[in-house]
């Protein structure tokens, strides 16, 4: 995060100014296509459907989880092409990934719509992707923590096991960990609301498809709000969010143009001054009763 920016929100929370967290997919979320699809796939020399195919085959045949299924399919391959994946391969894998257009600077922008409206703003990813190649591209500096599917890697450097498979149900458990502002092993005990740093009431969560559906509907069942996108490109991702909002589990759609101007800035920062509007007029009705308990 910029320097001068994360000293702003230091004081602004201090002063008890409001924190939203914004919470963000990441595969065509941020970037129009699967992140495995930059660099990655090209190496085990096979084409993004037949990795695909290879993958949800093996969702059919063995029963597995999607997200282990593809990491499996990873290194399996990989092995097979006698390539070695590291930790740093895939840091260098992110770099190249493409972004959507707006992106590269919507953070410092948004950030600086919350200090001029004195509200504390987080970003966080939420992604079954993988977290090393995320933590490659330079945005991952913007992020408060990246959660995200990584790799467990032997003494040698190489990736021999899930460490993390982040699936759409376990989507869910970072949402409460940055509500409460705990780790895994106290994400289930209880606290009550007033405690918890981030209120859902101040989250907004961006995702473009049905795996991201338990996310969306948490946020929105719980006051904050959820945005579907789309590739401007793509008819057919426009009518999976359109579903969503006839179906009650988003309060938005827009377009994955983060462009200055653009839709997705102007519901952002309405949301960001509703969260500071709301919290203004909290504080002025506790103190007012306050003061009527002493009269």
């Amino acid at each position: 995060m910029n320097k001068a920016q994360k000293q702003c929100f230091e004081v602004l929370e201090k002063r008890g100014c409001p924190v939203a967290a914004l919470c963000y997919d990441f595969d065509k979320t941020l970037s129009p296509k699967d992140m495995q699809e930059y660099g990655f796939i090209e190496r085990l020399s096979m084409s993004a459907e037949e990795f695909w195919r290879a993958s949800n085959e093996l969702v059919k045949s063995a029963d597995m989880d999607s997200i282990l299924a593809y990491m499996f399919t990873m290194t399996k391959e990989a092995k097979r092409k006698g390539i070695i994946i590291t930790e740093k391969d895939l840091r260098e894998l992110g770099k190249d990934i493409e972004l959507f257009k707006g992106v590269e600077d919507w953070f410092y922008r948004i950030n600086a719509f919350g200090i001029n409206n004195q509200t504390v703003i987080e970003h966080y990813i939420i992604s079954s992707g993988i977290k090393e190649i995320i933590e490659g591209n330079p945005i991952a500096q913007w992020f408060t923590k990246i959660y995200a599917s990584s790799f467990y890697y032997d003494d040698s450097g190489r990736a021999v096991w899930p460490r993390q498979a982040v699936n759409f149900t376990t989507k869910t458990q970072y949402l409460f960990r940055i509500n409460k502002n705990c780790e895994i092993e106290d994400v289930n005990r209880y606290m009550p609301d007033e405690k918890r740093r981030i209120p859902f009431s101040h989250f907004i969560y961006i995702g473009d498809s049905e795996t991201d559906i338990p996310c969306m509907r948490l946020i929105k069942s719980s006051g904050g709000n959820s945005i579907g996108v789309y590739n401007p490109a793509d008819d057919k991702g426009k009518k999976t969010v359109s579903n969503l909002i006839k179906e009650n589990r988003i309060n938005y759609y827009a377009p994955a143009d983060y462009s200055e101007g653009g839709m997705m800035e102007m519901i952002v920062k309405k949301i960001i001054a509703q969260i500071k509007a709301k919290h203004e007029l909290q504080r002025i009705s506790a103190q007012q009763y306050a003061n009527a308990l002493r009269n």
